[in-house]
């Protein structure tokens, strides 16, 4: 392996599950997720020298694997998607436990947020600094605050219209 590849593979290993999640919340698909994640990490990959780090490199990950899930989204037949990932996963939370439950019902709420929204409460459930997700958000922190909590407020009651159904 030459410099390249272990560099690529560090950076793969610590920042492909966060990803994995981002492209997840985008999408309510485990495959099309693992398909945008493979894209984002193959534009990283062919992209890597032109890397400025005038940011830290996962903040500049985030990005390419926003933009490559806003173009999947786009792309995508959006009802006719949102009608089969509901499908998808209220087939499968019968097969999970409770907790998997929880969390499946997590992700079909965020799934119905605004495309901005779902990035930013993504990037909170990974743990991702604030002064980090404002930088790739493009608001300051003062304004990430509120509309974090602006948006946790409308994911309890998703969530919970979820749960009574």
């Amino acid at each position: 392996m030459d410099q390249k590849d272990l560099l690529f593979k560090q950076i793969f290993d610590s920042n492909s599950k966060k990803i994995f999640h981002l492209c997840y919340g985008y999408t309510g698909d485990a495959d099309a997720a693992n398909d945008l994640l493979q894209e984002t990490f193959l534009k990283v990959w062919q992209n890597m020298d032109k890397f400025r780090q005038k940011s830290l490199i996962s903040t500049w990950i985030y990005r390419i694997a926003v933009n490559t899930c806003l173009t999947y989204l786009r792309s995508e037949k959006r009802q006719a998607k949102d009608e089969l990932t509901d499908n998808v996963i209220e087939n499968k939370t019968e097969e999970f436990s409770e907790k998997n439950e929880q969390i499946a019902l997590l992700y079909k709420s965020i799934s119905k947020l605004e495309e901005n929204d779902r990035l930013i409460i993504t990037m909170v459930l990974d743990e991702l600094p604030y002064n980090e997700i404002a930088e790739i958000s493009g608001i300051s922190e003062g304004n990430l605050r509120v509309k974090i909590h602006r948006i946790k407020q409308k994911l309890t009651e998703l969530y919970n219209q979820h749960a009574r159904l």
